[in-house]
C-alpha cells in the first residue's frame, strides 16, 4: 500500500548530502517492493525511490566532492528512498548534474541507465555483433538500444507495433512484433541477448545465441545454468552516470518520458507501470 506522510527532514549524516528533490522516476522494481514481490529494503513501512535529480541543501561531515546548492542527480539504495521532497543520499552515489540536462530527464536516468550500460559491459558488446533485447522499449530497453548502436554493434529488438518506429528512430537495425511473431522463429545466431522480461524467454532467447554468445538478464527467468547466462542489477556508479550525463547532454543518447506525475499520484505512476505498456521512462514530481 501507499500513503502519503509528513516526516521531519532529513539531517546530513558524515558522507551523506540532504537533497531537495527536483524529479525522482518509476522503476518496475518499485512495484515490486510495494507489492512484496520482493524483500530486500526488509519489512515495511520505507520510502520508495531509487532515481533522483536535485539540488543539495546540506552537507555531512567528510563530505568534500559537493556543497550546498550543486546540481546533483544519481542512484540511492536506501530505506528512506527518492519519493520524497528531501532525500538523504550517500555522496558517493551522485554524480554532478550537467547544465543542460534537466531535472525530469536526469531524474530518469540512474537506475535504467546504469542498468543498460553495466549490462552491455557484462555482455561485453563490442562493434559488429547482433544484440538482441526484449522489451526494447521500456525504460532500460530504449536506452540500452542507444548506448549498443552507439558500440557499433546490430541491435534487433522486441516490442509491439506500436513502438517499431520509436525504436527504428533511436538506431534499432530490426523490430519483431512479439504479439504477432515468435522471436524465435524470426532470428538466430546472435552475440548477445539482453532480456528485460524473463520467465520463459530466458530459454527460449538460449535458442537463438550462438554456441559462444551472451546472455544477459535483469529479470527472473527460465535459462538455467547454462554457463553463458549472466544477471545484471544494475549498481550505483557515479563515473559511469557522468558519461552517461555527457552522452545525454550532447544529444548522442535520449530519454524518452512517457509521463510526469506528480508524487502525490504515485499510485496511479504505479498502475501505469504495472500495465506493461510505458514507452520509456515515467517520472515524478514534488509536491
Amino acid at each position: 500500500m501507499l500513503e502519503t506522510i509528513e516526516v521531519p527532514r532529513p539531517e546530513p549524516r558524515a558522507g551523506h548530502v540532504v537533497v531537495r528533490l527536483g524529479a525522482t522516476s518509476v522503476n518496475p522494481v518499485d512495484c515490486k517492493l510495494r507489492s512484496g514481490a520482493v524483500t530486500f529494503l526488509g519489512e515495511p513501512p520505507f520510502t520508495l525511490g531509487f532515481d533522483l535529480s536535485g539540488t543539495v541543501v546540506d552537507v555531512g561531515d567528510g563530505v568534500t566532492e559537493f556543497r550546498s546548492g550543486d546540481e546533483v542527480f544519481g542512484m540511492v539504495h536506501s530505506r528512506t528512498g527518492t519519493y520524497s521532497e528531501y532525500v538523504l543520499a550517500r555522496a558517493g552515489s551522485l554524480a554532478p548534474r550537467p547544465a543542460n540536462v534537466d531535472h525530469h530527464t536526469a531524474a530518469a536516468l540512474p537506475t535504467a541507465a546504469l542498468t543498460a550500460r553495466q549490462a552491455l559491459d557484462l555482455a561485453k558488446v563490442v562493434a559488429g555483433e547482433r544484440v538482441l533485447i526484449h522489451a526494447a522499449a521500456g525504460g532500460v530497453g530504449h536506452l540500452a538500444v542507444q548506448l549498443a548502436v552507439l558500440r557499433g554493434a546490430r541491435v534487433i529488438c522486441t516490442a509491439r507495433a506500436a513502438n517499431h518506429e520509436f525504436l527504428r528512430d533511436l538506431g534499432a537495425d530490426e523490430v519483431i512484433d512479439y504479439t504477432a511473431t515468435d522471436f524465435t522463429t524470426a532470428v538466430r545466431d546472435v552475440d548477445v541477448v539482453l532480456d528485460l522480461v524473463g520467465g520463459d524467454y530466458g530459454s527460449r532467447s538460449l535458442r537463438v545465441l550462438r554456441p559462444d554468445g551472451r546472455y544477459v538478464t535483469a529479470q527472473q527467468s527460465d535459462a538455467g545454468e547454462d554457463p553463458r547466462v549472466a544477471l545484471v542489477t544494475g549498481a550505483p556508479s557515479p563515473a559511469q552516470l557522468a558519461e552517461i550525463g555527457e552522452l545525454v547532454g550532447a544529444g548522442r543518447v535520449r530519454v524518452h518520458i512517457d509521463q510526469a506525475i506528480p508524487l502525490a499520484q504515485a499510485g496511479k505512476a504505479h498502475e501505469l507501470s504495472e500495465s506493461g505498456r510505458v514507452r520509456g521512462k515515467l517520472v515524478l514530481t514534488p509536491w
